[in-house]
């Protein structure tokens, strides 16, 4: 029986998605960040208990742009604060030396 090769995540996104610093790998990525900051939008509004149109009162846009948000699309530091100091969440922003952000 043949061994099996295993490959890390990094290993496979090099691969099919191209090198760290190439356009087509930065897309990823900055993809991938929307969506999980859009991902932790949505968690904290569904452990408030609000529902997309609620959340939409509370900083003046319609449920639509929620929707927008939570789904990685029309994010902007700005909006980002605005929703979690809407829900009362404070978070905390990082940039490391590579450019890449975390919140928390």
């Amino acid at each position: 029986m043949e061994e099996m090769k295993f490959y890390t995540l990094e290993e496979i996104e090099d691969k099919h998605i191209g090198q760290k610093g190439t356009p087509g790998r930065d897309k990823y990525e900055d993809e991938l960040h929307s969506f999980l900051i859009g991902e932790a939008i949505k968690q904290a509004r569904q452990s408030k208990n609000l529902t997309q149109d609620e959340l939409g009162k509370l900083i003046g846009v319609q449920k639509a742009q929620i929707s927008r948000i939570e789904n990685g699309k029309n994010l902007t530091f700005s909006t980002i604060a605005k929703v979690f100091k809407a829900m009362g969440i404070s978070v905390r922003l990082e940039i490391d030396n590579l450019g890449k952000v975390a919140l928390w």
